[in-house]
């Protein structure tokens, strides 16, 4: 039987500093700090006592009855004074753990250890303790952990500069601040001209007023532009932090994945229950052939401030080793893609959009003629993420589709502004859908669909594809699961070409 550390006793206390209402009703009472007031208020201070004491007293209790048990192949946490509650996790159904040593707890040997299955739809984590280190290493030895002798000896290292990386192009909003900021720093001069000369226009007085009133713009647009730039590099400095010291390790059952500086995380992952990978780009990471890989599993990455990363950075051409250690093929033998003439399907958006905007810059001419210049200059900005968007789609054209070997699925597909591989065993695909618009039925194409198992909103799809292809590829999955997988690939191998063009 173990306890929680007892710095948990500060945590359980503070959930009943509502009553601390009465010393707080108390020092009202000497609002106006008169003598006489103090006087009693001192005297009475004894009531303050009790109540803290009261509070600590609670959080003890609690803690003092919050208990973690381990037997029968199981860790068990037990809460609660009156009502008790008691949770328990099979080691054989733990999906992931984590051991999290904060700077903070450092010093007080403290560590944060998690625990998650698949049980549940939300990205919650089954159960959560902070422990001593002496505890931590107690539970330790009975939650499985890589084999030392089993280790794979060819994994490539994670090196400081795939970290730097992948801290760059992750960052929040690294394109988007870099835009946002050009735009204010050329904006505010821009801003600045036009409204000088339309303040010089109305009177001789107002031109008084013009230098100190017009000074503030450019400062104010290029302040903007340094507070966005500075915010992404307070992001890139927190990530750059966050997975420092990246380091992998695998036998044939466990990955062991560990990052941080400030808050250093020990990983423990079961192999079965990665439920897909993920194999990311940005177009600038597809430009230099590079790639990030995430994980799908229960627990990693649940939080929104961490994302489910495997390897930070690394060269496409240099992965297919990598793969093959975490169970992903090599050769794919079927491969369906939506054909070339399918493009208004992935660009009528942003042409339309783009087309839009020109009416509408003539529009604002017409009736500002004199801040043309600011005119032209927002919608060449706004023009920018368009022609960039545009780019994506048309790339994503030609790198979308669906290659199956033999109970896995590979899916390249693009969501937003990235690019997405996603490999994953038939098993774990949970819903097929198939839609058309009555344009799509006409000739003859859809948008397939495909949801995988998670905690999270894992829906991949891929637009304008044929409709006989679409029907193959659910009929492969369905005979994958059920077992005439080598059936199923025999028929695509007799059936007609499939569409490539």
């Amino acid at each position: 039987m173990y306890h929680e550390h007892p710095i948990r006793i500060i945590r359980y206390s503070i959930r009943n500093l509502w009553l601390m209402i009465i010393p707080l009703l108390r020092g009202i009472s000497v609002y106006h700090f008169r003598a006489a007031d103090i006087f009693v208020w001192i005297k009475g201070a004894w009531m303050d006592i009790l109540v803290m004491g009261m509070i600590i007293m609670f959080g003890f209790v609690r803690w003092y009855f919050t208990r973690i048990y381990v037997e029968n192949d199981s860790i068990i946490l037990i809460q609660g004074v009156i009502l008790r509650i008691r949770t328990t996790i099979p080691f054989e159904n733990v999906s992931m753990t984590i051991a999290e040593r904060p700077l903070w707890l450092r010093p007080l040997s403290g560590v944060i250890m998690k625990c998650d299955t698949r049980a549940g739809i939300l990205k919650s984590i089954d159960m959560k303790l902070l422990v001593t280190d002496r505890v931590c290493a107690q539970l330790s030895k009975v939650i499985p952990k890589l084999d030392v002798d089993k280790l794979v000896t060819d994994m490539p290292k994670p090196t400081a500069l795939s970290v730097l990386l992948f801290s760059v192009f992750f960052s929040s909003g690294f394109s988007g601040v870099v835009y946002i900021a050009t735009f204010f720093f050329k904006g505010g001069d821009i801003s600045r001209d036009l409204i000088n000369l339309y303040i010089s226009r109305i009177s001789e007085t107002a031109e008084k007023l013009n230098d100190s009133f017009l000074m503030k713009i450019p400062a104010a647009a290029v302040g903007a532009g340094i507070f966005f730039l500075v915010s992404w590099l307070i992001s890139f400095i927190i990530n750059l932090l966050r997975y420092a010291k990246f380091d992998l390790k695998l036998d044939g059952e466990q990955l062991q994945v560990c990052f941080g500086v400030l808050n250093r995380r020990e990983c423990h992952i079961r192999n079965r229950h990665i439920n897909y990978t993920d194999i990311r780009q940005n177009l600038l990471m597809r430009l230099l052939g590079a790639v990030t890989v995430d994980i799908s599993c229960a627990g990693y990455g649940s939080g929104s401030k961490h994302l489910p990363v495997l390897l930070p950075v690394k060269r496409e051409k240099d992965l297919s080793g990598v793969l093959r250690n975490i169970g992903i093929p090599d050769s794919i033998e079927t491969e369906f893609r939506p054909p070339l003439n399918s493009f208004p399907s992935y660009t009528l958006n942003p042409v339309l959009l783009g087309l839009l905007l020109y009416p509408l810059r003539k529009i604002a001419l017409l009736f500002l003629p004199n801040i043309s210049e600011l005119i032209d200059f927002t919608f060449i900005m706004m023009y920018i993420p368009l022609a960039w968007f545009l780019l994506i789609q048309f790339t994503a054209l030609r790198s979308n589709g669906i290659k199956i070997y033999k109970d896995q699925i590979v899916v390249r597909t693009a969501k937003g502004t990235s690019f997405h591989t996603v490999i994953a065993d038939t098993d774990n695909v949970v819903k097929i859908g198939i839609e058309q618009t009555i344009v799509q039925r006409l000739n003859k194409k859809c948008k397939l669909v495909l949801w995988f198992s998670g905690e999270g909103t894992s829906r991949y799809q891929i637009k304008a594809i044929y409709r006989k292809d679409a029907e193959k590829i659910k009929k492969i999955i369905e005979d994958s699961r059920n077992g005439n997988i080598n059936n199923a690939l025999f028929k695509i191998h007799k059936d007609e070409p499939k569409n490539i063009d």
